[in-house]
């Protein structure tokens, strides 16, 4: 899985080069905030100015763009590799959000959030049991916990994936259920499961959550 994981990191700066490269820097942004916005409604979570937020698994322009008020902690083991490689991710653009080039596994912080998000990240992992329990501790108790991910439609796709590298973005290869068990079997309440883009293969939802 560990050499897996690494192909999958190189896939991932190589496909952002390519998905940015006729992209003005300005005008992504500005959709990406609005996108960060419409999504929030969407999925009816309403942030407050006090709430501590971690956005793990943050990407180039991750959902930390829209808090500007917010304590806010963004990390990915891509951050470096953003930062040189890309014109669209400039950390000096935001103040209030301290970075952190690490992974999930590798995170290490003694005080909870109220707000954590792990946007379209959790299927990047290396370790995915490690890093479900990790999102759930650094959710204070009462907290929301917010996952989307890309989840099978098919059984029969779910294991071929598994055993080819059919989807090589993502090493995990889970259906909904699953996931929705990863984070029931670890206290947190699931409270909303938005589905926000249907394709056939897989389609793309939002799960939140409230630790118990």
């Amino acid at each position: 899985m560990n050499i897996r994981w690494k192909i999958a990191q190189s896939a991932e700066i190589r496909w952002w080069q390519q998905y940015l490269r006729h992209k003005p820097k300005a005008d992504y942004l500005l959709w990406k905030r609005q996108y960060w916005t419409d999504f929030l409604i969407k999925i009816g979570v309403q942030p407050s100015y006090s709430d501590r937020i971690l956005d793990a698994g943050c990407g180039p322009a991750g959902i930390f763009t829209i808090f500007n008020e917010n304590e806010v902690v963004a990390i990915d083991p891509l951050l470096d590799d953003y930062e040189s490689k890309l014109d669209h991710f400039d950390r000096q653009q935001y103040p209030n959000v301290h970075f952190e080039h690490t992974a999930l596994e590798n995170y290490i912080n003694n005080q909870p959030f109220s707000l954590v998000f792990c946007l379209n990240a959790i299927n990047h992992v290396a370790d995915l049991d490690h890093c479900f329990d990790q999102l759930v501790e650094q959710t204070e108790q009462g907290g929301t916990l917010v996952v989307s991910i890309d989840a099978h439609n098919y059984s029969i796709f779910k294991h071929i994936f598994r055993l080819l590298p059919g989807d090589i973005l993502h090493p995990h290869q889970y259906d909904l259920e699953e996931y929705k068990t990863m984070l029931t079997d670890r206290n947190i309440t699931i409270q909303n499961t938005v589905l926000v883009k249907k394709e056939f293969l897989f389609n793309y939802y939002t799960i939140v959550g409230q630790k118990k």
